[in-house]
C-alpha cells in the first residue's frame, strides 16, 4: 500500500514537472531592443555558425570576445579587422565569468546544456544556437537602416519564415528612410515638448507616407 502510494506521489510530481517543461515551451519571447554599450559578450565557437552571430552582433557593438579551440579564416580575418580579442583555447567551467551575455555558437548539445546552467547560475544571458531549451532569448531576423531597426521572429518555431518575411518587408520600405528619420530626430530635439511638437511631428510622417504610397 506504501509503495502503491509513493508511487502515486512520484507519478504526480513527474507530471507536474512535464506540464511545468511545456507551459515554459509554449511562452511566446518578449520583443525588446538592448542597449549594448557597456555589455561584455563572449562567443564559444568559432565555424560558420559563430560568424553568422558575430557579424550580426557586429551592427550593435565591438565588445565581443571569441572562445575556441579551433579558428575559422572568417572569424579570424573579421576579429583582426575589428580589432576583437580571440582566445584559442577548449572551453572549461569559469570562461563565461566576466561576461554578460554568452552565445554558445556550437553543434555540441552536450556542451550548450552545461554553458547554459553555468550561466543561469551566474545570472549570465545565453543564446545557444539551434536549442531554444538553452536560450534566455534568440535572434530575431532583422532590417537596419541607421537608427531604424526593424526585426522579425517567429520565437524559434520557423527562422526560415522570419527570414523570408524580413525581405518581404525590407521591399516596402522607402529607400529614404533613413534620411527622413535623422530629420525628424533633429527636429524633435530642436522643438520645445509638448502637444505642438506631438502634432507637427506626427503630420510630418502621415504626409511622407501619404507621398509615397502614390508613387
Amino acid at each position: 500500500m506504501q509503495k502503491k502510494k509513493a508511487l502515486d506521489v512520484k507519478v504526480y510530481f513527474e507530471s507536474l514537472t512535464i506540464k511545468k517543461q511545456l507551459q515554459r515551451r509554449d511562452m511566446s519571447y518578449f520583443p525588446a531592443y538592448m542597449k549594448m554599450d557597456d555589455k561584455n559578450i563572449i562567443i564559444i565557437g568559432a565555424g560558420n555558425i559563430a560568424y553568422e552571430k558575430l557579424t550580426r552582433l557586429l551592427d550593435f557593438t565591438p565588445n565581443i570576445t571569441i572562445l575556441s579551440e579551433h579558428i575559422s579564416k572568417q572569424v579570424e580575418e573579421v576579429s583582426k579587422n575589428r580589432d576583437l580579442k580571440l582566445i584559442k583555447k577548449r572551453y572549461k567551467e569559469g570562461d563565461i565569468d566576466s561576461f554578460d551575455i554568452v552565445i554558445v555558437a556550437v553543434d555540441d548539445i552536450g556542451l550548450q546544456k552545461k554553458i547554459y546552467s553555468e550561466a543561469k547560475q551566474k545570472h549570465i544571458l545565453c543564446n545557444s544556437v539551434d536549442s531554444v531549451e538553452y536560450c534566455d532569448f534568440i535572434f530575431p531576423s532583422y532590417i537596419k537602416r541607421g537608427d531604424l531597426i526593424i526585426s522579425v521572429s517567429t520565437s524559434g518555431a520557423s527562422p526560415s519564415v522570419a527570414k523570408y518575411l524580413r525581405r518581404y518587408i525590407e521591399k516596402a520600405i522607402p529607400n529614404d528612410m533613413d534620411k527622413f528619420i535623422k530629420k525628424m530626430k533633429q527636429l524633435r530635439k530642436s522643438m520645445p515638448k509638448g502637444r505642438l511638437r506631438m502634432k507637427f511631428l506626427d503630420e510630418m510622417v502621415k504626409r511622407y507616407f501619404k507621398d509615397r504610397s502614390k508613387s
